[in-house]
This record gives C-alpha cells, structure tokens and sequence, in this order.
C-alpha cells in the first residue's frame, strides 16, 4: 500500500537551493488579477514542484532547474510600484519548496503595502504544519491558503479559486497559521 503521507512529507523537505536574498520564479509578477483570490491581487509565479500533479496547468513550473532567480529586493520595489492591490497571491510551482523567500515578501506587503497574503499549495495544511520548519514559518504568514493536490478526476470550474474538489480554500489566523474557516 502506498504511504501517500509520507510521500507527501517526503516531497516537502525537498526545498529549492537558492541563494539568500533570492527567489525562483516561473513568470513576471502579475498585477490586476481577478482569479487568484479575493480582489485585485499581484501573483508571484515561483518555480519548483515536486508534486507534478496529471493535468496541472503549469507543468513548466516543476523544473527545479527551471526559470529564472530574481533578487528579493527587486520583487519588493516592482510589487510596491502596483497600485489599487488588494493582496498578493503565491502560485506555482509549488511555493512551499521556496518558503523563506515566499515569507521574506509575504511580510513585506503586509506590513510595507498592506495587503492581505495568499498561497496556493499541493501539500494539505496537515502536512505543512507536520512538517514545520521554514514551511510552518511562511504558513504563519498568510491569511488564506488553498490546499491540496490538483486531481484531474475531481476537477470542478465551478468553485471558487480552486480547480478540483479535495482542494479546500482555507482562512487563515495571520501570525498562526490557524483554519478559520474552510470553504
């Protein structure tokens, strides 16, 4: 029988190496958009997934050695030159593999912009907050989260910033990482 836990803690120990002070990332930032959380949202578009999920729509984004590195200090000054933001979403890839650099701009837009935190992720809550570490650090730093794998079997356009129905849209405690509410 296949342990998919394990599997699942396994793959989230599996950090990206980067350099401090930088992050991966598959695409430009974005701005003005609609269907990554509530609001007009910057996304962050990381690089790196171990997960490779059937039919996920940014299978370029599973290459660790894949797009480019970017300063920290770059994304800041681009993130803070976006006007009419409500927040910034994380996408991928996965950015539970890159979480010291996801949190580093997660506090900046808190506490620099104001804005509210999301993170997509293919790992549960559950196995986050297992985990620990620098990927319970960076969780503390959201205000919502949508968890869970993409599973092509379950896939349903009809929910909201989800696309297949084992994925929950979680609030978050900001500072804790605490479900408030599960949608």
């Amino acid at each position: 029988m296949v342990d998919w836990h394990k599997i699942s803690l396994d793959k989230i120990a599996k950090e990206l190496e980067v350099p401090d002070g930088y992050i991966k990332v598959s695409a430009p930032l974005e701005h003005d958009n609609i269907v990554n959380g509530d609001g007009l949202r910057a996304v962050l578009w990381t690089q790196g997934c171990p997960n490779h999920c059937l039919g996920c729509q940014n299978p370029e984004t599973w290459d660790y050695d894949g797009g480019s590195l970017r300063k920290i200090d770059d994304i800041k000054k681009e993130l803070a030159s976006f006007r009419g933001q409500a927040g910034l979403t994380f996408c991928g890839g996965e950015p539970f593999v890159q979480p010291k650099a996801c949190k580093e701009i997660a506090d900046f837009v808190r506490k620099e912009l104001g804005w509210n935190v999301w993170s997509f992720s293919g790992f549960t809550h559950e196995i986050i907050t297992e985990h620990g570490g620098n990927a319970l650090d960076f969780l503390k730093s959201l205000d919502a989260l949508i968890d869970g794998p993409f599973i092509l079997s379950q896939r349903d356009l009809s929910l909201r910033f989800r696309g297949s129905k084992n994925q929950r849209l979680l609030r978050l405690e900001y500072g804790t990482g605490k479900i408030l509410t599960i949608e």
